[in-house]
């Protein structure tokens, strides 16, 4: 197998396993539901905690992450099959790009996904191992001051480009991570704008009174 048609199929692959759609899956095997249909409308794993419950939310989340890692994974096992051992980094990156294209525009669900938070975890936490516990650490230090999941763990993830400069000390990942964060961010927008309109005031968006609050 040649350089080109490995990053190809790498690509293709990182694409469909992105589409899988985890939450939808566990909307139909445990309600019999749509999941974009109930709670926040989201294909993504805090919908599911919030709309199934715990335990189905845990395994959309490890699913979701799993996805991220798998395609790098995968590109990554491609590339070194093709070039006899050596990495290829923007291959791994394109891989990580199209797989979180493909939780948010899934070809089995008419392009309509999630938003793409966990898998890019997935993707990143693979090619920066060191984020998992930093971040994580950073989520429920927030979790404890806001007792808001979604905001917890967006702002937990603006600490990926910050380990890429300190620990890593590589200027592709921080542009990379900085880049790939934009994506879940942006389709957060129309999001922040309704719980806005429901809650009043942004204080009461930002903060809630327990975990189960939600707008």
């Amino acid at each position: 197998m040649n350089e080109i048609l490995a990053s190809v199929l790498a690509v293709i692959a990182a694409y469909f396993i992105g589409s899988l759609p985890s939450a939808y899956i566990a909307g139909r095997l445990v309600k019999g539901v749509d999941i974009r249909t109930i709670g926040s409308h989201n294909m993504g794993a805090m919908n599911t905690f919030y709309s199934l419950g715990f335990i189905p939310g845990v395994m959309v989340l490890a699913a979701d992450i799993l996805k991220g890692a798998g395609a790098v994974a995968l590109a990554r096992f491609l590339c070194q099959l093709s070039t006899g051992d050596e990495t290829i980094v923007i291959v791994e990156m394109l891989a990580g790009l199209f797989v979180v294209i493909g939780h948010n525009f899934p070809v089995w669900l008419k392009f309509k996904g999630g938003k793409g938070g966990a898998t890019l975890i997935g993707v990143i936490i693979f090619l920066m191992p060191w984020c998992l516990p930093i971040a994580f650490g950073v989520f429920l230090l927030l979790l404890a001051i806001t007792r808001f999941p979604t905001l917890s763990y967006g702002l937990a993830m603006i600490s990926f480009p910050i380990i890429a400069w300190l620990i890593y000390d590589r200027v592709d990942y921080i542009i990379y991570s900085s880049v790939m964060l934009l994506i879940p961010y942006l389709f957060y927008i129309p999001r922040i704008i309704e719980m806005k309109a429901k809650g009043g005031s942004w204080s009461r968006v930002i903060k809630r009174k327990n975990l189960k609050d939600r707008f």
